[in-house]
């Protein structure tokens, strides 16, 4: 297959080239401190090559800046109280640095911390207390660019900065353009640029292969970590369909756009950052697979399943079959399963980056089934064309969220799709239309660790409530006229979700940290499940019922938690809503 090269480029390392400038003979003796998007093993060792050529150097994280600092610098086993003044700049919102703080609330146990409110400027102001009784104060710094995105927003967002003293030819004090930053402008300009087609879809696949320098840490709780290469594969994705928006005029967030397949490929690098945008039709589908590894039981999953297990597993349920085809000529399975229940339609997938919904499925199905009564329809994966670019994209970097396998390859969200032809859509219609079902329970998921638009003012823009994880939850939308029977599912389900083991210590924590950094959450909670309800005018079932469980990136058991969740929910709803359907 021919690729179409739009641009390609190679953009020098910064931090080499801050060893190289101020190595130079003309710099002794000064004093460097500097901000950019590097790991910390490569700025000490960078710190080193300087001080061999007589310069004093601090090379800090320009990302997370206060949480690289107490990861870095501040010996934490002895601290005894933390005040941490964060700014609050008027040019982002009230808490954006309070969560750019995340998760120091959990790194800092016990009530040793406390976050308050402070000025514009862009500093961290620290108050340190020793458990012998010394103090410090502490100011670090947060270094931010004002500038414009392509939605026409205006950000303020995580930049390079260099100050150097003592010595060379001037004071240096100001913002520095590292190769990320570069990067990401090239990429979008070169998009906004080219001369697409008048009509959705402009392409079949976008490519932004880029290889580059950068932070992948984990951290030593929950399921966190810090990655600047997983963060610009989310902010290039979401800024590239910002520009799409844009050009088609549709508004901001019209999960209905269908650009094409837009993949960021982000890779871990040593070397100077290379780029290379290019456009390339899609792989043929691969033909179904004979065999399917089924040696582990389905409940005792520690990953996402391969699709030949996927489609094995519903060729094991009795029903009848149904299916429908996806853009790239994937096969869209469906099965339905008549019984004299009330009749359920679950499904999994939607959004293919969030995996445990699918194992929930079938996990749900294949206990239903041995019920006498049961009634169901079921399609496990919606949206298998996702799904293979998360396993593409998952095979280089298995830890991170993926969000460019959330949508189709036509780039749009299949719930929303209304227009022919309607391909992985056709699944959903039949499963409705044949199984009659009142109630759709649809298995999501969400990043389980934080999600951040750093070169996009940080917050991931029409997403800010998924920022940083808030433990399972549930969403209930209904049609007019359903908010009875919707309230009373509500209530049954969360009070059986109560008794699963391990979930109320689950949410407890992961609630009370999301407090900590995002505020009081905007939602209701029952037995211990966060809940929010809505009232919608959609196609579809009158009563959906969506989960959502942190899984995007988790693995072992952490996943078996997770696709174990998703099934007592859909077992739940079924049991409760044999007494609220109308018949």
């Amino acid at each position: 297959m021919t690729d179409t090269v739009l641009f390609e480029t190679t953009v020098p390392r910064t931090l080499d080239s801050w060893v190289e400038r101020f190595g130079l003979p003309q710099w002794r003796g000064a004093s460097v401190e500097g901000w950019l998007f590097e790991g910390v093993a490569a700025r000490r060792a960078a710190e080193e090559q300087l001080r061999a050529a007589g310069v004093t150097a601090t090379l800090r994280s320009a990302y997370k800046p206060l949480v690289h600092c107490f990861l870095e610098e501040i010996d934490c086993s002895a601290l005894a109280h933390v005040t941490v003044r964060y700014p609050v700049h008027p040019g982002a919102s009230e808490r954006r640095f309070l969560l750019e703080a995340y998760p120091l609330a959990a790194l800092l146990p016990g009530g040793k911390l406390e976050f308050v409110a402070g000025g514009a400027d862009l500093h961290y102001e620290l108050t340190l207390t020793w458990n012998d009784g010394r103090r410090q104060q502490l100011d670090v710094f947060a270094p931010n660019r004002s500038h414009t995105g392509p939605s026409g927003i205006d950000h303020l967002s995580p930049t390079g900065w260099l100050r150097v003293r003592g010595a060379g030819p001037a004071p240096i004090d100001g913002a520095q353009q590292t190769e990320h930053e570069q990067l990401f402008e090239k990429v979008l300009q070169t998009v906004q640029d080219h001369a697409w087609p008048q009509a959705e879809p402009y392409f079949e696949r976008l490519e932004v292969r880029i290889e580059l320098p950068g932070i992948e840490q984990e951290l030593p709780l929950l399921q966190e970590s810090i990655s600047t290469h997983e963060a610009l594969h989310e902010d290039i994705y979401f800024s590239l369909l910002e520009i799409f928006q844009r050009r088609s005029g549709r508004a901001p967030g019209d999960r209905r756009l269908q650009p094409g397949q837009i993949v960021p490929d982000i890779r871990a690098s040593d070397r100077s950052a290379r780029l290379r945008i290019a456009l390339r039709p899609f792989d043929p589908a691969p033909p179904k697979a004979q065999a399917a590894d089924r040696s582990v039981p389905l409940d005792l999953l520690l990953t996402a399943p391969e699709p030949a297990r996927i489609t094995a597993e519903i060729d094991g349920l009795s029903g009848e079959r149904f299916a429908a085809t996806s853009r790239q000529g994937r096969a869209v399975t469906g099965l339905y399963h008549r019984g004299s229940a009330a009749p359920v339609f679950i499904s999994g997938g939607q959004h293919a980056n969030e995996t445990s919904g699918i194992v929930g499925a079938l996990r749900a199905a294949t206990v239903l089934q041995a019920q006498d009564e049961a009634h169901f329809a079921l399609v496990a994966l919606e949206n298998p064309d996702g799904y293979a670019l998360q396993r593409e994209l998952a095979a280089h970097n298995p830890g991170h969220m993926h969000h460019a396998a959330r949508y189709t390859a036509l780039g749009d969200d299949v719930e929303f799709r209304t227009e022919p032809p309607l391909y992985e859509r056709a699944a959903r219609e039949q499963a409705v239309a044949l199984s009659g079902a009142q109630l759709h329970v649809n298995l999501h998921g969400y990043p389980a660790h934080e999600w951040t638009r750093p070169w996009s003012g940080y917050l991931p823009q029409g997403f800010e409530l998924w920022t940083v994880p808030k433990g399972f939850f549930l969403v209930l939308r209904h049609h007019a006229g359903w908010g009875r029977e919707a309230r009373a599912l509500l209530e049954q389900v969360c009070a059986a979700l109560a008794k699963v083991p391990g979930l109320a210590d689950f949410n407890a924590r992961q609630l009370a940290l999301y407090q900590r950094h995002a505020g009081a959450p905007a939602f209701e909670t029952i037995h211990g499940i966060s809940c929010t309800v809505a009232a919608v005018d959609r196609p579809g079932a009158p009563v959906t019922l969506i989960t959502e469980f942190p899984d995007e990136t988790v693995h072992g058991e952490a996943f078996r938690f997770a696709h174990t969740v998703q099934t007592e929910t859909v077992l739940a709803a079924v049991r409760a809503w044999q007494a609220l359907a109308r018949r």
